[in-house]
Formats: structure tokens, C-alpha cells, sequence
């Protein structure tokens, strides 16, 4: 190596030394706070809350309160088909199909209360243990659709009682007691209660919600021993279903034992259509006039790629979008409309997490 390139590499450490130290004497001292989960001495003394910075509220757009305004309509909706259910089918016929409503029909024949007034006290029960034994697994909207429906259960009891109600039918039981139905059917009452009860459930239910009680119980289950949810809400409701059977008698039993499984395939089914949705393939060689459609009109959103056909050789455009049924409906015209060579595969979406749809759970 000559000296010439030896004096040429010190002359440009000289530089970019010279530079380094021009670069600190123009730049503006800038405190460096680094962030670590350690506190520094001075944050040590501070609460923890105070260590973090609180996280800046972000203010709710117009869609999102509508949306929120909406959905506890709903749930006020649900609460109401849930105790028109219990009050006019459930209690007067002695359906014990689980959950709060069904424990206090079975407990009412031993106390001197009116199940409105048993539902309201076990579910401000269950959920205070709730509160103590699951924190936040007792949501707001849940404490909402439990204190409402109690409230619903005491203010038809006192507004519209079924011995009032033309038509109702009286029966005197064993005991010399008078039992007051709507109609002297005990079947097609189950099934309105069934109905009503299930359409109600899965309405709070799609709603992130629910009318609390055996809920709360099977939670509790859940976190102390190995049951998951489904069987503690089965073994609970169970337990209250064929309680019926000593307590009412075999018919009152086989009825509420047919009511508890039959409300299940009601709240499955009502919550699968509720978000059922349509997923749709389209194979196009105009996606581009397809595409403006979905975009500006349907006001969705859509994943594209080329593709190339297997028969034909042709380059095309496979298109990938999901939306409302309704919107489906519209949209296998217009794309037919648009090219009538085009191939399209729609099919049923149970349910669809994410921006536009149902918000990820």
C-alpha cells in the first residue's frame, strides 16, 4: 500500500471525525427519555397509575354512536320479548326451563313472594357474585338487560295480571290452589315461551349481552372447575328443569325438560341468521367496472388477483368480496349485467368479524 493512500485514509477519519463533532456542536440538546418497564428513582415514589401516560380519548364517530344506540335498543327489545315469555308462558304453566326466571317458579311455590319479586332479589344476588367473583365479567350491559327485565317481570305483573286477561283460563290444582293460564293448551304455550324466550336470548346475546343470572353461575363454574360455559350453563339449567318433577308433577317436568333443549336449537339458530352474510367469488374479465360498482355504490371493499382460465387459457380477474344479503342480491345482477360471461360463487357466511361487520369479540 503506497503512502499516498495511507494519508488519504487518515485525512477522511480526520474529516468524519471533524464532522461528528461540527454535528453535536450544531445540533439542539434534546432530552432522551427512555422508556422502560423499570421506574427511575423519581418514579419510584409515584403511584403506578402515574408512571404511564393516560391514553388519549378518542372521540366516537357519528356511525359508531348510532351504532351503539342501536344495539342497546336492542338488547331493550330483547329483555322485553324474554320477560313476555316467562310472565304470560313460562310461570303460569310452571315451565322451570333454567335460568333465573326457572329458579324462582320453582322457589316461589315455598315463599310467600311473586316471582317478579324472586327474580329482581336473585339477580341483584347473582350478580353481586358476579362482581366479586368474575370483576369484569359482569359488563354493563349485562347488569342493564338483568335489572330491566326484573323491572318488565313487576311492572306486567302489576299492570296486567293473567287472571284479568279475557279469556284466561283457570284450574284448580291438587292443593286447592287456582293456576291461571292464557289458554288451556300447555303445548302451544310451550312453544310461544320457547319462542319468545329464544328470540330474546339471542337477541341480547348478538348484542354482546345477556339477561344475566344462570349466565353468571355458569362463569363461576367455569373458572373453578374444568367445565367450559356451554356444559355449566347445561348442568345448570338441568338441575332446575327436572327439579320440576317434584315439585309439579311429570307433566310440568316432561315439559320443561322439552323446553330446555328446544330453546338451545332457537338460540343457535336465530344467532346464526342474524349474521349470516353472503361471501362472493367473481371471475370477470371486466373488473374494473365491477370493481366501481362495489366500491362507490355498495360501499364495500373487495381483494382482486389474475388468474388464468384452465379451458380457455384467458387471463382474468378473480374477485373476492362478502356483504349483506340484500346487497348480494343486488350485486349478482349487476355483474351479470355488467359481463354476462362472468362466473360467480356465492355462498352463506355464519358470521363475519371485522370493519364494516360485527366488531371481533
Amino acid at each position: 500500500m503506497s503512502e499516498k493512500e495511507i494519508t488519504g485514509g487518515e485525512t477522511a477519519e480526520t474529516q468524519t471525525d471533524n464532522s461528528l463533532k461540527n454535528s453535536e456542536e450544531t445540533q439542539p440538546e434534546v432530552e432522551l427519555i427512555e422508556q422502560t418497564d423499570t421506574p427511575t428513582e423519581g418514579q419510584a415514589d409515584l403511584p403506578e397509575k402515574q408512571r404511564h401516560k393516560k391514553k388519549k380519548f378518542t372521540k366516537p364517530t357519528k356511525k359508531q354512536v348510532v351504532h351503539e344506540i342501536i344495539s342497546w335498543l336492542l338488547m331493550t327489545v330483547g329483555t322485553v320479548l324474554v320477560a313476555a315469555g316467562v310472565y304470560f308462558f313460562k310461570a303460569p304453566n310452571h315451565f322451570a326451563t333454567g335460568g333465573v326466571s326457572g329458579i324462582a317458579i320453582v322457589i316461589e311455590k315455598f315463599v310467600p313472594l311473586n316471582q317478579s319479586t324472586l327474580v329482581m332479589i336473585i339477580n341483584v344476588g347473582l350478580l353481586i357474585l358476579g362482581l366479586i367473583f368474575l370483576g369484569k365479567g359482569c359488563t354493563a350491559r349485562t347488569l342493564y338487560c338483568s335489572l330491566m327485565y326484573s323491572a318488565e317481570n313487576m311492572l306486567l305483573e302489576y299492570v296486567l295480571p293473567i287472571k284479568n286477561i279475557p279469556g284466561a283460563v283457570a284450574t284448580e290444582l291438587a292443593n286447592g290452589t287456582v293456576q291461571y293460564t292464557l289458554t288451556n293448551q300447555p303445548l302451544m304455550e310451550l312453544v310461544y315461551a320457547m319462542l319468545l324466550t329464544g328470540i330474546g336470548s339471542a337477541v341480547l346475546f348478538n348484542c354482546r349481552a345477556s339477561s344475566g343470572g344462570t349466565d353468571i353461575v355458569a362463569l363461576i363454574l367455569k373458572k373453578f372447575t374444568k367445565l367450559n360455559t356451554g356444559k355449566a350453563l347445561l348442568l345448570t339449567d338441568s338441575l332446575i328443569a327436572f327439579s320440576t318433577f317434584f315439585i309439579f308433577g311429570a307433566q310440568a317436568g316432561l315439559f320443561s325438560v322439552l323446553g330446555l333443549f328446544s330453546k338451545a336449537f332457537i338460540i343457535d339458530g336465530v344467532i346464526e341468521n342474524i349474521g349470516k352474510s353472503k361471501y362472493i367469488t367473481i371471475i370477470t374479465t371486466k373488473a374494473d367496472e365491477i370493481a366501481e360498482y362495489i366500491l362507490k355504490k355498495m360501499k364495500r371493499d373487495f381483494t382482486s388477483y389474475k388468474a388464468t382460465g384452465g379451458y380457455t387459457g384467458a387471463e382474468k380477474t378473480v374477485m373476492i368480496t362478502v356483504c349483506k344479503r340484500g346487497e348480494a342480491l343486488k350485486l349478482k345482477y349487476m355483474v351479470k349485467k355488467i359481463d354476462p360471461t362472468s362466473f360467480s360463487i356465492i355462498t352463506d357466511a355464519n358470521e363475519i368479524l371485522g370493519k364494516g361487520f360485527r366488531e371481533t369479540l
